[in-house]
């Protein structure tokens, strides 16, 4: 029995984020939240940092060290860099006790390819003796307390880093699914172009999220339009750093092409969404989970759009990675969520 227990303590549910990575451990919940990044020695192409600490390299690297992130648009482009940090997660997750390979339950975008699940999956064998892959939306909603084992209706947005995902969920199954690839970094990328256009003024990757989460927001506010932030970044007439002072109102200008991608996808799933189902979902609402779900008024935005109340999860970082701890600690029942593949497979 104390080995047994010791075995299933060992199992790992991952929210392996374009942003960043949360690892649940079973019995234990979640043990660790980072960023998805990885600093490599070029000289000796061996990781030197992973997670926050890599993070605070971005940008400020000299030339033989390079800090990357691993995933682009919720999917990897870089495998060995990816296999790298999720071993180095799955350690740190475990306070380095390696004795005992764990399974995985991987969250990963709807829309990926089978080439893509494939690189998930062979990057998570890296450090695991089973790999499982449960699509993000499904996860969202398993963490967010939607009913999805019930014979009803439940909608999910999952906005994640680097994919948006929008899915109708009934009797564990997914009915209706859109995956578009344009999310937080999306919207962090136009505030960065929005600066370079209209102020000649060049930001990175950290200022310009940091400018989304003080004063970006989706729907019109008179008094919040008005707040302001000072922003610095490098001027490209003089070549000189330079602080400016840019307005909500005009952040959020910015980031309408973006947002109104997210809507769009949206929209065309309530389109394809069968009667009954659709029904359901004007009754109980949108839910919103992920990073995005916590950009100021997104909610009103898609509420104005669709006409149907929407509302964010509680949580909203941790229901992927929630749901994926949750598949773990009831396999039996929430097992046929999994990849198809998967789920036959841990079942013979």
């Amino acid at each position: 029995m104390f080995w047994r227990r010791f075995q299933l303590s060992r199992d790992i549910g991952i929210d392996l984020g374009t942003a960043n990575t949360l690892i649940y451990v079973s019995g234990r919940g979640i043990v660790l939240q980072e960023p998805s990044v990885v600093a490599i020695d070029l000289d000796k192409g061996i990781p030197l940092a992973v997670g926050e600490e890599a993070k605070q390299m971005l940008g400020r690297t000299p030339g033989n060290i390079r800090a990357i992130r691993p995933l682009r648009d919720g999917v990897i482009a870089d495998f060995d860099a990816a296999e790298q940090m999720i071993k180095y997660f799955i350690r740190k997750g475990n306070e380095g006790r390696g004795m005992l390979a764990p399974r995985l339950v991987i969250g990963i975008p709807s829309g990926v390819t089978g080439v893509e699940r494939r690189a998930v999956r062979e990057a998570g064998l890296g450090g695991a003796r089973e790999v499982h892959l449960v699509d993000e939306p499904v996860a969202a909603a398993i963490g967010a307390g939607l009913p999805v084992t019930e014979p009803v209706g439940s909608m999910i947005v999952d906005i994640g880093g680097g994919t948006t995902e929008v899915a109708v969920l009934s009797l564990q199954g997914t009915v209706i699914s859109e995956s578009v690839r344009v999310a937080g970094d999306e919207l962090s990328d136009a505030i960065g172009s929005y600066l370079k256009k209209v102020h000649n003024l060049v930001v990175g990757e950290r200022t310009a999220e940091e400018i989304k989460i003080r004063i970006g927001s989706a729907f019109p506010s008179d008094e919040f339009d008005q707040t302001s932030m000072d922003v610095r970044g490098l001027h490209l007439l003089s070549g000189l750093p330079r602080t400016i002072s840019v307005r909500a109102g005009d952040v959020r200008e910015a980031m309408v092409e973006p947002l109104n991608v997210i809507v769009e996808a949206v929209k065309r799933t309530l389109e394809r969404t069968p009667p009954e189902l659709a029904a359901d979902i004007v009754d109980r609402g949108i839910m919103l989970a992920g990073g995005g779900a916590l950009v100021r008024g997104i909610t009103d935005l898609i509420s104005h759009e669709t006409g149907i109340l929407t509302h964010v999860a509680e949580d909203p970082l941790l229901c992927v990675v929630n749901g994926c701890g949750q598949v773990l600690e009831d396999f039996k029942r929430l097992g046929r969520v999994l990849d198809a593949a998967d789920f036959h497979r841990s079942s013979n």
